[in-house]
């Protein structure tokens, strides 16, 4: 399940690209609460910057991004419901007693502003007093979910007169979500919104606000997007991510192949399925370009592949496929951490981050057409 989630999580990360923001958004949609766990902790190893889980968070350290729920927009009936109206400036320095009022104000200015006239008329107030009570609760990770009703007509502009609200109290909101319709026009027309916001009020930065998306995508909807071209910052990926949707499993097998310093073997009529008997380490091989060429398994006793030495590469089932490699870089992929001795003090265990780091920069070493999406070229193992 690690390796199966963390490449569905490398996969998702390859077709949205780097600069891309990828937040797993799983849990209620895993195999109960530990693969709930283990899907953030595997997606966040695979690429993904952020989980909505926060158990995950508290015991893995991954880094916790979400927003509200379309139940927390729709419980509001209005402005009137806020009770606290208050909130502190930033630096602590000053304090406005009726927040409520400031945001009022801002959506009054927004309204009337000469490059947005007649792209919306009055917006929802109840979604306005759920965008404003968030605010005061959460005035440094301000995310709205605008959807519930209208994104254009009400979501977006709402969302911008708090954001204005809390800019001027010393604050900088995250930004929005999306959660249905046509996600790569509305994140266009909602980024053209938020410019005109920074060139109307002089909001240095406000037309960068981040655009999130969401509602089951996955790798064919992420590059579908970006074929038609969109402004989306962030991706929030569940479903697909943490079932592993398009591949339910991973048909890794452990078999015994020496024990007590006695060699162990499977036989099969099945040629896969016959194990190759020994203890072994394994090597990758990089060719002069950098790029990974092979790896190869060698028994425990063997050299190990030298730099510059010409190697014999042999398929362990198909004896015509054999390759001659003089490798430039020689790494070692198998690590013993402990040998399954007691007076042998284990090594210390690769953190999270290590894990994360690592993963990555193996992407990043592989040939592009080892990891194209369609006809992809096998690695030679």
């Amino acid at each position: 399940y690690a390796s199966l989630v963390t490449t569905n999580a490398a996969r998702h990360r390859l077709v949205a690209g780097k600069p891309k923001n990828l937040l797993e958004f799983g849990l209620r949609r895993a195999q109960g609460p530990d693969g709930g766990i283990s899907a953030s902790r595997y997606s966040y190893m695979g690429g993904f910057d952020a989980t909505s889980n926060v158990a995950a968070g508290r015991l893995f350290g991954i880094p916790i991004r979400g927003t509200h729920s379309h139940a927390f927009v729709s419980s509001f009936l209005g402005l009137d419901e806020i009770i606290d109206k208050a909130l502190s400036s930033s630096d602590g320095s000053n304090k406005c007693e009726d927040f409520v009022s400031l945001v009022e104000n801002w959506l009054v200015k927004i309204q009337g502003a000469s490059s947005l006239r007649g792209s919306f008329g009055e917006t929802n107030q109840s979604e306005l007093a759920a965008f404003t009570s968030y605010a005061l609760a959460f005035p440094n990770s301000f995310l709205a979910l605008v959807d519930t009703y209208d994104v254009m007509r009400s979501g977006v502009p709402n969302f911008c007169a708090v954001a204005l609200a809390l800019n001027d109290m010393g604050y900088k909101a995250v930004g929005i979500r999306l959660d249905s319709g046509d996600l790569a026009y509305l994140s266009i027309e909602t980024r053209k919104f938020f410019c005109a916001i920074e060139k109307e009020f002089g909001v240095v930065g406000f037309g960068k606000t981040n655009i999130t998306a969401s509602n089951d995508l996955n790798e064919e909807t992420i590059d579908a997007l970006n074929k038609q071209g969109h402004e989306v910052d962030s991706f929030g990926i569940g479903t697909y991510l943490v079932t592993c949707y398009a591949q339910a499993a991973l048909g890794c097998v452990f078999k015994l192949v020496e024990i007590n310093k006695q060699p162990r073997i499977k036989l099969s009529e099945d040629v896969t399925k016959v194990s190759i008997p020994c203890k072994k380490r394994c090597y990758r091989l990089y060719g002069k370009e950098g790029y990974p060429l092979v790896d190869i398994m060698t028994g425990q006793d063997e050299p190990s592949p030298k730099v510059g030495e010409r190697i014999l590469c042999r398929h362990p089932f198909i004896e015509s496929k054999r390759a001659h490699v003089v490798p430039q870089h020689v790494e070692e992929l198998l690590k013993c951490y402990w040998p399954g001795n007691s007076s042998v003090q284990r090594e210390e265990l690769p953190s999270l981050n290590e894990n994360r780091s690592r993963c990555m920069r193996q992407l990043e070493r592989m040939r592009p057409d080892h990891l194209r999406k369609l006809n992809p070229t096998p690695y030679k193992v």
